[in-house]
C-alpha cells in the first residue's frame, strides 16, 4: 500500500511530498483538507499547499518534529489553571531544540501558525527556560531587547512590585 502524501511549499518555493501520518499534526492543514474534502482515503490533488509563513529550513525542521512524534498520544487539553511545568520537555526534543534563537523564535511561528501544539508547547518552554531565574537585565541581554524605560520608570515600576518579593 503507498503512502499517502500531501505536497506543501515553502514560502521560498521549495516543494515536500510529507505523508499524511506525519503531518496530521498540524491542525491548520488537517483542516485544510477537511474543507477541501481530502479524507484520509482520497489522495490530495497535485496543487500544493502554499505556506507563506514558513520557509524551507524551518519547515524541514517541522517535518522532522512531527515525523518523530506522529504516534503520540493527542495532547491533553489546557482547561486547567494550574501552573504549567518547564522542566518536562522529553530528551529527543531537548536535543531537537539546541538552536539559535533565530531558529528556536520561527520554530514558535510556525507551530502555531500550522497549529501542531506539541511543538508550540516545547518551544516555548524552551524560551521559559531560558527566561527563568533570570533579572530583568539578564533577560534583555539574553535576547538583546533595549530597555526603553527611563530611570524614573523603572524606579516605579520597582515600587510597585515591591510587595511581591516580600
Amino acid at each position: 500500500m503507498a503512502v499517502r502524501t500531501v505536497k506543501i511549499t515553502s514560502s521560498d518555493g521549495e516543494n515536500f511530498d510529507v505523508p499524511r501520518d506525519v503531518i496530521k499534526l498540524s491542525q491548520t492543514i488537517n483542516t485544510l483538507l477537511q474543507d477541501l474534502g481530502l479524507d484520509e482515503s482520497e489522495e490530495a490533488g497535485q496543487d500544493p499547499i502554499p505556506l507563506q509563513n514558513v520557509n524551507a529550513a524551518i519547515l524541514k525542521k517541522v517535518i522532522a518534529w512531527c515525523t518523530f512524534h506522529k504516534d503520540d498520544p493527542p495532547m491533553a487539553e489546557d482547561n486547567d489553571q494550574r501552573e504549567k511545568r518547564t522542566d518536562d520537555i522529553p530528551s529527543w526534543d531537548t536535543e531537537f531544540l539546541k538552536v539559535d534563537q533565530g531558529t528556536l523564535f520561527e520554530l514558535i511561528l510556525a507551530a502555531n501558525y500550522l497549529d501542531i501544539k506539541g511543538l508550540l508547547d516545547v518551544t516555548c518552554k524552551s524560551v521559559a527556560n531560558m527566561i527563568k531565574g533570570k533579572s530583568p537585565e539578564e533577560i534583555r541581554r539574553t535576547f538583546n531587547i533595549k530597555n526603553d524605560f527611563t530611570p524614573e520608570e523603572e524606579e516605579q515600576i520597582r515600587k510597585e512590585n515591591a510587595w511581591c518579593e516580600d
